[in-house]
C-alpha cells in the first residue's frame, strides 16, 4: 500500500506512537507534518526539538516532512497545524490524532481542576480541535481519512485514571459521530486503542514490553489512512502485532410497557442477558430496539438525532 501524493498530519509525533506513525506514513510516500508540543508527560514545558528531530529523521531517509510545535489544546493551535500542512504541501488528506498528556494516576477524590483540564484539553479537546480544523479542507476536496487514538483505559476503565478514561471514551463518541457526518464528504473516521511500550504507558506491561514496539501499531494506522480503507466509525484494539475490533452492542433485554422498579429488580438477569443483541451503527439504531418491542419496526428513522 502506498500513500504517494498524500499529505498527513500526525499530532504528538515527536516520540513513541506518534513518531512510529509518522515514520511509517512517510515511508509509504506521504508528506508528513510532524506536530509535537515537546511538553513533559504532565503537559508542562514545551520545545520544538522533538518535532524537528523526527522531521529530520524522515528527510534523512528520503521522505518529506515539516515540523510543527503548536498545541492541539487550543483552536488557534489546531488552525496553525493545519495551516502548516496547507502552506507547505497545498493540500491535506490524512489526520492522525495522537497527542495527549497523562496527568499521572490519582485517586478520583484528589483530582483537581488543573489536572482534569490538562488531560481533557490535550486528549479530547485536542482531538476535537484538530479534527474541526481539517474538516472543511477535507470536505471541500471530497476526501479525507482521520485516525483517532482512544485507549483501553477509556473503553474498559481503570482505577485512578478517571480523567484520562473520560477523555479517551469521549474520543470514541467523537469518532463514531464524525464517521456518520463524514460519509457525505468522502471522509472516513476510525479509532485505535493502542497497546504499546511508551514513556506514557510506563512500566505496566512487564515481560510483555519487548513485544510491544509502537511500530507494531502503525500498520493499522497506515491502512486506516489509505484510500482503500473500506470502513468507518470503527474502533480497533491494536498492539504487539494483533488487531481486533472493539464493538458496542445493545441487548434486547427485558420488555414490559408497564415497567416498575420491582419489575427491573426481578428481571435484572434478563436485562443483562447478551444472547440477543444488535450492533448499532448510530444512536437511532438502538432506539429501533424499543420500537421493535412496540411493534413499530422502522419508526426510528431520524439518523441525525434532530
Amino acid at each position: 500500500m502506498k500513500l504517494t501524493g498524500k499529505v498527513a498530519i500526525v499530532t504528538g509525533a515527536g516520540r513513541g506512537l506518534g513518531r512510529a506513525h509518522a515514520l511509517m506514513l512517510a515511508s509509504l510516500g506521504a508528506a508528513v507534518v510532524v506536530n509535537d508540543l515537546g511538553a513533559e508527560l504532565d503537559g508542562s514545558g514545551g520545545s520544538a526539538d522533538a518535532a524537528e528531530s523526527v522531521a529530520a529523521e524522515i528527510i534523512a531517509a528520503g521522505g518529506t516532512a515539516v515540523a510543527n510545535p503548536d498545541s492541539v489544546a487550543t483552536s488557534a493551535g489546531a488552525a496553525a497545524i493545519v495551516e502548516t500542512a496547507l502552506r507547505a504541501f497545498g493540500r491535506l488528506d490524512i489526520l492522525v490524532n495522537n497527542a495527549g498528556t497523562t496527568g499521572g494516576l490519582v485517586e478520583f477524590g484528589d483530582l483537581d481542576d488543573d489536572r482534569l483540564m490538562s488531560v481533557l484539553g490535550s486528549h479530547l479537546i485536542g482531538c476535537f480541535n484538530v479534527s474541526r480544523a481539517v474538516w472543511r479542507p477535507m470536505a471541500a476536496q471530497g476526501y479525507g481519512r482521520i485516525v483517532n487514538t482512544t485507549s483501553g483505559v477509556g473503553l474498559f476503565g481503570m482505577g485512578r485514571g478517571v480523567a484520562y478514561a473520560a477523555a479517551k471514551m469521549g474520543i470514541v463518541g467523537l469518532t463514531r459521530s464524525l464517521a456518520i457526518e463524514g460519509a457525505a464528504h468522502g471522509i472516513k473516521v476510525n479509532a485505535i486503542a493502542p497497546i504499546a511500550a511508551t514513556r506514557m504507558a510506563g512500566p505496566v506491561f512487564g515481560a510483555l514490553d519487548e513485544h510491544l514496539d509502537p511500530a507494531r501499531v502503525s500498520p493499522v494506522v497506515a491502512y486506516l489512512a489509505h484510500a482503500d480503507c473500506r470502513i468507518t466509525g470503527r474502533v480497533f484494539s491494536v498492539g504487539g502485532g494483533r488487531v481486533g475490533e472493539v464493538f458496542f452492542g445493545a441487548a434486547d433485554g427485558y420488555f414490559n410497557p408497564e415497567l416498575t422498579p420491582d419489575d427491573v429488580a426481578a428481571n435484572l438477569d434478563a436485562a443483562l442477558d447478551h444472547t440477543a443483541f444488535v450492533l448499532p451503527t448510530d444512536a437511532m439504531d438502538e432506539v429501533d430496539i424499543t420500537a421493535r418491542m412496540h411493534g413499530l419496526c422502522g419508526i426510528a428513522t431520524n439518523k441525525h438525532g434532530d
